[in-house]
């Protein structure tokens, strides 16, 4: 069932937006995995549209929380108000929504940052003491313009280290940018239609999440993430990968994301079982954004996703 969902869902995304598989495959993974998304690209490449899109098909609330430098906390989470019959009364963030958009989260201090990435990996808000728990499924991408970095905050190791996936949009190709350009400057919008509900949404989660995994590919998966750390027993000198190009290497939380992306991953193809190949599809995305480049990398131009790559090969 999850195959024939999997399918009308692309199909209605691709109503709308053109191009972009890639990354509307890696959001759908990430959903279904119950994880959360950092999504990098240029503006004008339809971020807001594809996550808005997305929440209609999955009949989920959706909220857009525009981050910039003076935004607080409680802009995102909500407050506590005292109301005419003088009663404190708590009133909802933005937060509290199935998909949440966290446009630019680089503009915004590490406070406000924080209290976003608190309440994804608790699933609830703490405010004067009582804690209110949001809404299942629930799914946060953040997005972050990689050509501007001037008066932004970037997100330290370990917060990034809570998105499941690092996605990157690049630019469409010519025919696709003429279909971009007829279908978004005529007058005929498209609708989607809803594929899926919550529950249906959490029925897929539990299930990906009882899948079998073979042992071969655990170890697989967990050899690749210790091959990223340097003099690691399972790096690779030979190869200069590890030891020469990489500060830090990703930690266990990436081989448990390697093994979930390969579920789901699995899961959508019609799979009863992930093998390594499943785990080749997400590791890019699982790894990318979980390992430090070293001064060499940088210097000589090698960017993260060629070291993985080379790992993957050297496995």
């Amino acid at each position: 069932m999850l195959v024939e969902k999997y399918a009308a869902l692309r199909n209605e995304i691709g109503k709308v937006i053109v191009g972009q598989s890639e990354a509307v495959d890696s959001l759908l993974l990430s959903l279904f995995s119950g994880g959360h998304c950092l999504l990098l690209g240029v503006p004008g490449l339809a971020k807001t549209l594809m996550v808005s899109t997305l929440a209609r098909t999955l009949g989920l609330s959706f909220s857009r929380i525009q981050f910039t430098p003076d935004l607080m906390p409680s802009d995102i989470t909500g407050s506590e108000i005292i109301d005419r019959d003088r009663q404190m009364r708590f009133v909802k963030g933005p937060i509290f929504a199935g998909v949440v958009l966290a446009d630019e989260i680089n503009r915004t201090p590490p406070k406000t940052q924080a209290a976003l990435l608190e309440a994804m990996q608790e699933h609830s808000v703490t405010v004067a003491g009582t804690t209110y728990q949001l809404p299942a499924p629930f799914f946060v991408l953040a997005t972050q313009n990689p050509i501007e970095q001037e008066g932004t905050y970037p997100l330290p190791e370990a917060q990034l280290d809570r998105f499941m996936f690092n996605v990157r949009l690049d630019y469409p190709s010519f025919d696709e940018e003429v279909q971009i350009v007829k279908q978004t400057t005529a007058d005929n919008m498209h609708e989607v239609a809803q594929v899926l509900d919550a529950q249906q949404i959490l029925d897929f989660q539990q299930a990906i999440r009882r899948m079998p995994v073979p042992d071969n590919v655990v170890e697989y998966a967990v050899s690749l993430v210790a091959s990223t750390r340097p003099n690691s027993t399972l790096s690779t000198p030979h190869s200069q990968l590890s030891t020469k190009y990489i500060s830090y290497g990703a930690g266990p939380r990436a081989s448990q994301y390697l093994i979930v992306g390969a579920k789901s991953h699995a899961a959508i193809h019609g799979k009863y079982s992930p093998d390594c190949e499943d785990v080749d599809a997400v590791a890019l995305s699982v790894l990318r954004h979980r390992i430090v480049t070293s001064y060499y990398a940088e210097a000589e131009g090698i960017s993260a996703d060629q070291i993985i790559k080379n790992l993957m090969n050297k496995q």
